[in-house]
């Protein structure tokens, strides 16, 4: 079947025989065919309606608060408050305020090097471990490094010394700023956790501590060409500084020795 295409120009009917004869004079006066819908008068009256009623609305405002009495607003003056005369309270003592000590230069709180005992070769810079020299202890420096600072690391004091060809001891104060969490007894914590995860480990509470803790290690490390080296620790906290005690011999370490240094250094805080 073929569809019939639409002509391009559709054909005009032919006007009846008996249509009346329009005048050519007035035939192009004649509109040609509908135009554009023109917009009604309606709307234009409701929109004029709106626009008068908005004027006439606020007009009307102004007039009802024209002829009410103004509202007193307050005063922008605030009354003064007194102050207390007199000196300021005193400040607090290091019984009352534990950072009265620890602010301050923290070697001073580290117990003597004994009468006699040299100083070990890994003291620190005149008393003092640097945040790389303090993560070089660790077993993954580079990732105490990182914990150190994120944990908002202080600085160390540390004293050390050795007794004899074979006995030492390490002692070192870690501090820290404390302005988020007590990163403090964390330190102490982790010291705790690793001490306890050697096999062949004594361990006691600290007297005076809280929760400090003195380990003995009765296994000693061994290194092929090296003598049998024992050790013990302690951990404490008191504030913002972590207590660490170390002491290292070539033979068995008596708990007594370990839980006095431990006990001395803590008095000292």
């Amino acid at each position: 079947m073929v569809v019939p295409e639409a002509p391009e120009t559709p054909e005009r009917p032919s006007a009846p025989d008996d249509a009346p004869v329009v005048d050519p004079g007035t035939a192009s006066d004649a509109p040609s065919g509908p135009g554009p819908r023109r917009r009604g008068r309606t709307t234009l009256l409701i929109a004029t309606a709106a626009v008068l009623g908005l004027v006439a609305g606020t007009c009307a405002g102004y007039l009802v608060q024209a002829d009410r009495k103004p509202t007193k607003l307050p005063s922008l003056s605030q009354p003064v408050v007194a102050r207390a005369k007199g000196p300021g309270p005193e400040p607090m003592s290091a019984a009352q305020d534990h950072r009265v000590r620890t602010d301050g230069d923290l070697r001073k709180l580290l117990i003597s090097r004994p009468k006699g005992a040299k100083a070990g070769d890994w003291a620190g810079d005149d008393g003092w471990m640097n945040l790389t020299e303090y993560s070089d202890s660790f077993k993954e420096p580079v990732d105490a490094f990182a914990d150190l600072t994120a944990d908002q690391f202080r600085r160390v004091a540390v004293v050390t010394w050795d007794q004899g060809s074979t006995y030492s001891v390490e002692i070192r104060l870690v501090q820290f700023r404390q302005e988020e969490t007590l990163k403090a007894s964390e330190e102490a914590e982790n010291g705790y956790y690793w001490a306890e995860k050697k096999s062949g480990t004594k361990s006691w509470s600290v007297p005076g501590t809280g929760d400090g803790m003195a380990y003995v290690h009765t296994r000693p490390e061994t290194k092929p060409g090296y003598l049998p080296v024992y050790s013990a620790e302690a951990h404490a906290w008191r504030g913002d500084v972590a207590m660490e005690v170390w002491i290292y011999d070539t033979k068995p370490i008596p708990k007594d020795k370990i839980m006095d240094l431990a006990k001395r250094q803590v008095g000292r805080l």
